[in-house]
């Protein structure tokens, strides 16, 4: 750490835990009424610094604001066995030690801008059992400012704490600013909107604990969620549905993170990943969930996958097509044309991209889903029959929902040899379709029957995926097109007829995709 830290009233990470304790503070009476929440995000220092003056927070403001110093040390035993298990103890300036849950636990329920949990607080020296009897050692620690004031919404009053400071370890340090909003829904939820259409106010990636020991190890900070959702400790139909839409809203803010001009294809894949999952999480629990506003959230999230489907299109048509017909001609200067063209193509459509993840109106899309997870406004109103739907045991609704789209698709699939590229285009959707509501559901009735089927499913995809891709990268072709340029001509024809010879090499192994896909792969039938 820095000489500045070392010589402050905190401990130097080299002291242990038991060194650095302080008594607790007296106990918060507690408030009347429902429970208040609190939503996290983070901020980039320059926004933070101009937060008192944003015309909203000035409009809202109450009372005088309380400016105060903080410093804040993290510790672990020297193995990193707390952080193995998502842990860490905080130890503030003033209060008592912490022991947090930073890394949520995989089939915890989840949702963005989610403050880390609280396990429990720790007695003065005390060790938490979970360190196995291993003293503890600072790893990083935060020091900055600490600004308190109360924003009088009309829905209530919202208390706002942020944090404006460095993350420091032994050898580096970095700047990081954190906003917290508690108090009613509602409330929250008004100031969080009027603060991020003026400032770039985003659900963190990762708690600052964790930021903080990522600092101290040189490694990158580990995400809330990735990849598909874990339902298996969800016991009714909306239990679910909670798990799975928050843990996909999170992966879907955690890879457009990770968009870039110049990154790899893979975060616009996985975030049109996440985002389809989701989409689809939204229609497996229609008949539960359906309302006005979620069919809203739903509509915003279709506007945003049409913004990354180009970006997608063009990143498989360089890396997929035009990468095959380069290797066969490697010193055709006609292609090497093409492929700038492309390349061209693919940084304007990501541009678009990147446009739209740094505008407010994405911002306001993560805050209004939160609110929407949190608000549960498909209960506002509903009928006996959708209620009763929602508290369906999981595996009963898990069973109907998957009934429904297996025997869909069997049905789209019959005479396989004899489908146009029309209806395989249609197989292939009811096949996602299928695949996704499995992702959902096969946790819950156990996870290698599930994963077979999932592999199967996926094999018959990709076997139809890519005669998609050649049928999109016909299109993308064309585009490239030049009137009056004989060698582009040349090149688009030539892209043009490998992807027909693709689609006719990739149909025998779909057929042999959809053979292998059997109903004794049903891993939620009680037969």
């Amino acid at each position: 750490m820095s000489e500045a830290m070392s010589a402050s009233s905190r401990p130097p990470v080299a002291e242990t835990e038991a060194q650095a304790a302080e008594p607790p503070p007296a106990p918060l009476p507690e408030a009347p009424g429902p429970q208040p929440v609190t939503l996290e995000f983070e901020m980039p220092a320059e926004a933070a610094a101009r937060l008192g003056r944003v015309p909203a927070v000035v409009a809202l403001r109450s009372g005088r604001s309380r400016g105060t110093a903080v410093s804040i040390m993290w510790y672990d035993t020297a193995d990193g066995r707390l952080a193995a298990a998502g842990q860490v103890v905080e130890a503030p300036a003033r209060g008592p030690r912490l022991l947090l849950q930073t890394i949520p636990e995989p089939a915890a329920v989840w949702h963005p801008a989610q403050p880390p949990a609280l396990l429990r607080r720790l007695a003065a020296g005390e060790l938490p059992e979970e360190a196995g009897g291993d003293a503890l050692a600072a790893i990083a620690a935060f020091a900055g400012r600490q600004q308190s004031f109360t924003l009088e919404t009309s829905q209530g009053a919202v208390q706002v704490v942020l944090r404006d400071g460095m993350l420091r370890s032994l050898a580096s340090e970095r700047a990081a600013a954190r906003l917290s909003l508690t108090g009613a829904l509602p409330a929250v939820l008004e100031a969080a909107r009027a603060i991020t259409l003026e400032l770039p106010l985003l659900p963190p990636l990762t708690a600052l604990a964790e930021e903080g020991r990522a600092l101290a190890m040189g490694l990158m900070p580990r995400p809330h969620r990735l990849g598909a959702p874990d339902t298996s400790a969800a016991t009714t139909a909306e239990e679910a549905f909670l798990t799975a839409a928050g843990h996909l809203l999170e992966v879907v803010r955690q890879q457009s993170a990770r968009i870039q001009q110049d990154s790899p294809p893979e975060p616009v894949h996985q975030t049109r990943v996440a985002l389809r999952r989701l989409r689809s999480v939204f229609r497996v629990f229609r008949g539960s969930t359906d309302c006005a506003v979620l069919r809203a959230i739903d509509a915003r999230l279709r506007e945003v996958l049409s913004v990354l489907g180009p970006a997608r299109d063009w990143d498989v048509f360089l890396g997929g097509i035009v990468r095959e017909v380069e290797a066969a001609f490697p010193e055709e200067k006609r292609v090497a044309g093409l492929r700038r063209a492309a390349e061209a193509q693919r940084r304007e459509a990501y541009g678009a991209v990147i446009g739209m993840l740094s505008g407010a109106p994405w911002r306001l899309l993560l805050v209004d889903a939160v609110g929407v997870l949190l608000g549960r406004p498909w209960r506002d109103g509903a009928e006996p029959p959708q209620l009763a739907t929602l508290d369906m045991p999981v595996a009963s609704f898990g069973r109907s929902v998957m009934d429904r789209r297996w025997h869909r698709l069997r049905r789209a699939g019959r005479d396989f040899r004899e489908l146009s590229a029309e209806a395989l285009h249609e197989l292939r959707l009811d096949g996602k379709r299928l695949r996704y509501a499995a992702e959902v559901f096969a946790p819950v009735f156990g996870v290698k029957d599930g994963k077979r089927f999932l592999r199967r499913v996926a094999d018959l995809q990709e076997g139809l995926g890519l005669a998609n891709d050649a049928a999109v990268a016909r299109g993308l072709a064309a585009k490239l097109a030049k009137p009056g340029d004989g060698g582009r001509a040349w090149a688009v024809g030539v892209v043009e007829g490998w992807s027909e010879a693709r689609v006719a090499a990739n149909r025998g192994d779909a057929h042999e995709a959809w053979q292998r896909l059997h109903g004794k792969d049903r891993f939620w039938s009680e037969d």
